[in-house]
């Protein structure tokens, strides 16, 4: 069972993150006219390639494996897996993470590392670990050492932590509903997500708008997202639980919520598809979209592999005898191949938006 909830988070996020990314920095009317519905891929000939959300997700992954449970070894695995992550020139790297790595590479500490700032970076990766962490203080713990690698301001912290609750509710619980994902937040936020916080307040509204059965749409619109979902984590984080607090089952329609609503696409649609899809699984992601993925070396295969060995450590915590799993291997010089078709399509899709329809 938790194998097949990590492997849905993995590829969900992935999954997500590909649909989503042409749709990034459009206003939500712009992309509709220029793209159309994200039904399908259509960032390279009609396949999908993931961004830096995908990246960070597998890092924080493997990271984790290598940890053997040990929150130290986890940001000392994390950190040195940055630092060669960057050199590989990854497109649409965040200006907060592109500084923290600079930093950790000239010898600053990864618990000093991170910059003042409260971006996506953490949220965008932190579903995994709900995905795989069954006690709350570990999760907790793990997710502040990930966030203030690179994103030193609490906010990003609090908004890494709802995300890494809502996709463990969404694996663990039989049902969901706002209750249990409160309950399940209560449980880890004292000293980081305070009732007064502009978040908690947004989530709270967030919980509300779904009781009232408004779209995803409708409620970023109420928040002040009028068709574009800026990259501050106090805007993505409550539209993306309200998306997938609307659509817990249904994977492809919760991540579609997200991407309808402009702006930062690709994280919306890749944290609502880690999330929704720690509950469904793999099996619950369409397939002619797992057809049409891909991404290379970080590809599917690989990923279900990661999962398994992810799988494996987790259930060994869970016994308090976690043992040194073998991470799947990825070519170095494969990933700098990838990067070099990603950039110039990358570039492509910016090019293209200096011409109608506007």
């Amino acid at each position: 069972m938790k194998q097949s909830s990590i492997a849905g988070c993995l590829i969900g996020t992935a999954i997500g993150d590909a649909l989503g990314l042409p749709y990034e920095g459009l206003r939500a009317d712009r992309a509709a006219r220029m793209l159309g519905q994200p039904d399908r891929f259509r960032f390279l000939f009609g396949r999908g390639m993931m961004s830096d959300d995908t990246e960070h997700t597998c890092l924080v992954a493997e990271a984790m494996i290598e940890s053997r449970g040990d929150v130290l070894s986890f940001r000392n695995s994390l950190a040195r897996r940055l630092r060669w992550w960057i050199l590989g020139i990854p497109a649409g790297v965040g200006l907060a993470t592109l500084k923290a790595c600079v930093r950790l590479w000239i010898g600053i500490p990864p618990n000093r590392s991170g910059v003042f700032s409260a971006g996506n970076g953490p949220a965008m990766r932190s579903a995994i670990f709900g995905s795989c962490i069954d006690e709350p203080m570990m999760l907790r713990e793990f997710v502040i050492a990930s966030s203030r690698m690179t994103h030193s301001d609490p906010r990003a912290e609090a908004g890494a932590l709802v995300v890494a609750v809502a996709a463990q509710t969404s694996r663990c619980e039989p049902s969901i509903n706002a209750e249990s994902f409160c309950r399940r937040l209560d449980s880890v936020r004292d000293g980081i997500l305070d009732d007064d916080s502009e978040l908690m307040k947004r989530l709270h509204r967030a919980i509300a708008s779904v009781a009232r059965g408004e779209s995803t749409s409708d409620f970023a619109t109420s928040i002040g997202q009028n068709g574009f979902i800026t990259g501050f984590v106090n805007n993505t984080v409550p539209v993306a639980i309200h998306a997938w607090l609307s659509d817990p089952d249904d994977w492809l329609t919760a991540v579609r919520s997200v991407i309808v609503c402009g702006g930062d696409a690709d994280t919306t649609a890749a944290i609502v598809g880690g999330i929704v899809g720690c509950r469904t699984g793999v099996a619950g992601i369409p397939m002619n979209l797992k057809q049409s993925f891909v991404d290379w070396p970080r590809n599917l295969r690989w990923m279900t592999e990661l999962a398994t060995c992810l799988a494996d450590f987790s259930n060994e915590l869970e016994t308090n005898n976690p043992a040194s799993a073998k991470i799947p291997r990825i070519s170095a010089t494969g990933i700098l191949l990838r990067n070099a078709i990603f950039l110039p399509v990358v570039l492509f899709h910016g090019f293209r938006r200096l011409f109608p329809p506007w």
